[in-house]
Parts: structure tokens; sequence; C-alpha cells
């Protein structure tokens, strides 16, 4: 039988992705979008194996661990969050996840991952593809980073056009979010916004707009930063 899954993740462009390439191992994969919907997942269904992203809508992956593991579960689990902070890694490592994986990463280096901690092998650390990183501010990226958004998905075309669709789709409602927050001051639900945003563009390759996000991210309460993220997340935008 196919190992069975339990993937947490809130962002649908990056839950896509991941379930996709999880399922290529092969192994089946259901998706929860929150701390609580995991709970009642992992409490009703036996999981080979946890995926959790390290911030949710109502909690982080490190407290639902410890609800998890203080309900008995033993099963192996793994954290995956689009922060680079050494001091993030650690705390994730420390609340009991067997391995740390940066997004974005590919999807050969994530089913290299899940087939380690599904066999045993998986030693704890930090997983990082070096799938994408931001351009320097000096420097102009394209709109789209075709090769990046390729090598993330071995070379398939199609899915890459699909998972772009996607993300598409949801870029409108991410981009009222994150201008919203930032213009009303809320930098607690932009951090949040620009996290979840910043995996995503670095899965399709939305290259101009992660710099955006990572300027952004860097100076939340620049104005400057905030057009420009405004503009390419505009040029990216389905026409009303």
């Amino acid at each position: 039988m196919k190992p069975r899954i339990l993937l947490v993740e809130d962002d649908q462009t990056t839950a896509a992705f991941l379930a996709a390439a999880a399922e290529a191992l092969p192994a089946a994969v259901d998706i929860a979008a929150s701390c609580a919907a995991a709970r009642v997942q992992a409490s009703n269904i036996a999981y080979s194996l946890w995926l959790v992203d390290a911030h949710l809508p109502d909690g982080t992956g490190a407290g639902l661990l410890h609800e998890l593991r203080g309900l008995g579960m033993s099963t192996p689990a793994i954290a995956h969050t689009a922060a680079r902070d050494g001091e993030v890694h650690q705390t994730l490592h420390d609340a009991g996840f067997e391995a740390v994986l940066v997004k974005p990463l590919a999807a050969a280096a994530l089913r290299a991952a899940l087939a380690g901690a599904l066999s045993g092998r998986m030693s704890s650390r930090v997983a990082e593809s070096g799938l994408s990183e931001a351009a320097s501010a000096d420097a102009i990226p394209a709109t789209w980073d075709d090769a990046a958004a390729l090598r993330a998905l071995n070379g398939a075309r199609a899915h890459v056009d699909a998972l772009r669709q996607l993300f598409i789709d949801e870029l409108p409602a991410a981009r009222g979010l994150v201008v919203a927050s930032a213009r009303s001051g809320n930098h607690d639900a932009l951090r949040g916004a620009l996290h979840r945003l910043r995996a995503s563009c670095g899965f399709v390759g939305a290259a101009r707009l992660e710099q955006a996000v990572v300027a952004l991210q860097d100076a939340p309460a620049s104005a400057a930063a905030l057009a420009a993220f405004d503009a390419a997340a505009q040029e990216l935008s389905p026409p009303d």
C-alpha cells in the first residue's frame, strides 16, 4: 500500500505543488488548511508522515505538533517554511520535527526528504534546494523565471502552466491582504501574507513579484516598497 501523508498548508498554490510532488513518490496525500482541520485528520486517520507548515491561520506548526504528541501520536513529522532564519529552523527542530524544508524547493528535493523520513533514514537537518533566491536590489528580474519553475517541477511544462494559473487566480486576494495590512499598520498580518506569498512565487517562478515581496518584508513600513509590490502584483493579476 502507498504511504499516506497529511499535508498541512493553507496557501493553495503551495499546497498544490507539495501535494503533486509527494503523490509522485508514490503516496496518497490529504490536505488540511488549518491546525483545527489537521487535528481532526490526524486523530481519525493513521498517517505514515505529517508534513506541516510552520505558520498557519490558527496557530503554528510547532504548537500543532506539541498538541498531537500530547495525544500520544508518534507519527514522523517534517516542517516546511519560507523562513530562512536559522533561529526559526532551530525552534522547529526543538519542537520535535525531524527535518525542516525551506520553501520553495524542487520536487525532487521534497521527494528525497519524504522518502528518507518514511524509511526512517531522515536525520535532523535543514533541507534547502537553492531553487529560488530573490534578485539583488540592483537587478530587475523578469516577470516569470521559466527556468526556476521548470526546475521545481522536473521540467513538466503543463504542470508549471497549471500551477501558474492557480497562482494568478489567487493573487488578487493575496495582493489585497498585503496592501490593506500594510496601510493599516497591521504588521503581523502583513508578515503572514508575505510569508505565504514568497513561497508560492518561488514555486511558479514569479521572479519580479518575489523580489518585491522580499523588499517589503525587509521594510514593511516603506511606502516605496509597498508601491513596488503593488505594481508587480498588478502586472500578474488578471484584468477586472
